[in-house]
């Protein structure tokens, strides 16, 4: 018997002990290393859902980690007790979407840590070995976490097409946007400036290389003298994160939405952003990126450790989960270490 942290329903975490189920034919067991508390996770917790995905019982959340195999993986050339990280995400690989390359966006999807399928804030997990992702060796368990989210940065990137040295607005400077923020700058993007209303959020923002890094949306008009900016990146938590994405950005300007707002709904001005004619796209998940997400990490072009200001074993998820809810001063990224901090340091 392990443990695992549940949500019960919003503003409801528990730690208790979980039966982990029986292996499929396919999968193979992996010792959690590591875990991060993403976003998503954070909704589940704040609102009891995001659209049409809401806890209906008792579910483990985490989608990002990495574990160690409990067994030799021959067809992948690994050997037990190697670090691994896993996409979350596995497609149903028949409909239309899979077939066209959009796995990302697969109606069938069975995502590990999204109920009612659960994740990985546990001990032990099963996983199928066609999302088991091999890392170089030197990867750490905090690396292995820290690919997920990297993925979604350079898939939100790879949707905005940024031009060589072009002016970004970046709204939000979560771990999210800070990825983003270093994606840009990796693809050649010129100034970026931005915003976050959290003071440690902007400090990071300008230490990893925002050109400026403001409260609000009137810091991007005054920046650009009214104008806005060709290219605007939205990675919020807001209701108000469209409106401003769409307030930020020049005539004729592109703008891709990342975040997920709170209550899962959004206010914005549709003269604003109909007479800019902008060309607006939502980012959902990611594509086929671990291979340029590990070669990022692995050439030290993006920073993902600087990120994580918060370790905690797992009888201490519930409360960060809270820091988290309450927007504590400091806290950028929790990473959870089921096991323990000093078994993943090992």
């Amino acid at each position: 018997m392990s443990n695992a942290l549940f949500l019960h329903a919003a503003h409801d975490a528990r730690v208790a002990p979980f039966n982990l189920r029986e292996g499929r034919p396919g999968e193979t067991l992996l010792d959690v290393a590591s875990v991060g508390l993403c976003g998503s996770d954070l909704h589940y917790y704040k609102d009891g859902g995001i659209g049409s995905a809401t806890i209906k019982a008792p579910f483990v959340p985490g989608h990002e980690f990495g574990g160690w195999l409990t067994e030799d993986i021959g067809e992948l050339g690994l050997r037990r007790g190697a670090l691994v990280a896993v996409d979350p995400n596995k497609a149903c690989g028949h409909c239309a979407y899979c077939h066209a390359g959009h796995a990302n966006l697969c109606p069938n999807v069975e995502f590990i840590g999204a109920p009612p399928f659960d994740g990985a804030m546990t001990q032990r997990i099963w996983v199928p070995r066609s999302q088991i992702v091999a890392l170089p060796e030197g990867f750490t368990p905090l690396d292995a976490v820290m690919l997920e989210p990297l993925g979604v940065a350079i898939h939100a990137v790879d949707l905005a097409k940024p031009r060589l040295l072009e002016r970004v607005a970046l709204l939000g400077c979560g771990p999210i946007g800070l990825l983003i923020l270093q994606v840009l700058k990796a693809a050649g993007a010129g100034e970026v400036l931005a915003v976050d209303p959290l003071e440690h959020r902007r400090a990071m923002a300008q230490r990893l290389g925002a050109d400026r890094a403001g409260t609000s949306l009137a810091d991007i008009q005054a920046w650009t003298e009214g104008e806005g900016a060709s290219l605007v990146i939205e990675a919020t938590n807001s209701p108000l994160g469209f409106r401003d994405a769409i307030l930020s950005a020049r005539i004729g300007g592109r703008v891709v939405l990342v975040g997920i707002p709170d209550g899962d709904t959004y206010t914005l001005p549709a003269a604003d952003a109909r007479r800019r004619a902008l060309k607006i796209k939502f980012s959902r998940r990611m594509g086929e990126v671990y291979p340029r997400a590990i070669a990022l990490v692995a050439a030290g072009k993006v920073d993902v450790a600087s990120l994580v200001t918060h370790r905690v074993g797992l009888e201490e998820a519930a409360e960060a989960f809270r820091r988290h809810a309450a927007d504590t001063p400091g806290v950028i990224k929790t990473l959870i270490y089921p096991n323990g901090v000093d078994a993943a340091a090992a």
